[in-house]
């Protein structure tokens, strides 16, 4: 019985158990994420699972962890302020575009790891060499970091993205109608931008306006 709890304990490791987590979240959920579940996805016993997570709690971080280690920051660079910073912003998300599930735990290891001090560091040199105080910057920096995460988690129908091909179409057809049967005398604009209010027309495109929205925006309130 030792010898197989010790063959168990070699074959799973944190980084299987937290690749293994993160693809279940993007299947199905985060709360489908379970010590219990991923026991089942490694076929193993929950208390194998409990030598590299102690509960959930700890799992969530490792998430987190992973989530943020996978930044790949960009070298400085001779490039203007905003610019490098939109590239810094580009490169968080996309470490967290692909797991929109578990993309909001990323806060949990910004100032809490080595990845994500470095990317706070690199954020907010930007935004003192504009010009901005300390303080200032750490409240642009984290609202920022913030909207990026939240661009994810939010972007018009990713709710439907666990349904099925033919579930998911039907659910958006039905919200499409819903705004579409409005008034159009009362909610003109509502009506004519019903499609992409419900779903994204292009997933890039949505990115890219949401990141310049706030580059442009530190940029107008920078100090003079």
């Amino acid at each position: 019985m030792a010898k197989r709890s010790e063959a168990v304990r070699g074959r799973l490791s944190r980084d299987v158990i937290v690749a293994c987590a993160i693809a279940l979240a993007d299947q199905e959920g985060l709360e489908a994420v379970t010590i219990r579940r991923l026991a089942q996805e490694q076929g193993v016993t929950p208390m194998a699972m409990y030598w590299h997570f102690s509960d959930k709690e700890s799992l969530l971080d490792g998430i987190a962890e992973s989530l943020v280690a996978a930044v790949k920051l960009p070298e400085p660079s001779d490039a203007s302020w905003d610019t490098q910073l939109r590239d810094i912003l580009a490169a968080f998300l996309e470490a967290i575009r692909p797991h929109p599930a578990v993309a909001g735990l990323a806060l949990r290891r910004i100032l809490t790891s080595e990845p994500g001090l470095a990317l706070a560091e690199r954020a907010l040199g930007l935004l003192r060499s504009a010009g901005f105080s300390a303080a200032r910057a750490a409240e642009a920096g984290s609202f920022v970091l913030c909207a990026v995460i939240t661009m994810v988690t939010s972007q018009p129908g990713r709710a439907g993205r666990v349904l099925e091909d033919e579930a998911r179409e039907q659910m958006f057809r039905e919200k499409r109608a819903t705004l579409e049967a409005l008034s159009p005398a009362r909610y003109p604009n509502v009506v004519a931008a019903a499609p992409s209010l419900v779903g994204c027309i292009d997933d890039d495109a949505y990115y890219e306006l949401n990141l310049d929205l706030l580059v442009q925006g530190i940029r107008g309130i920078q100090p003079a």
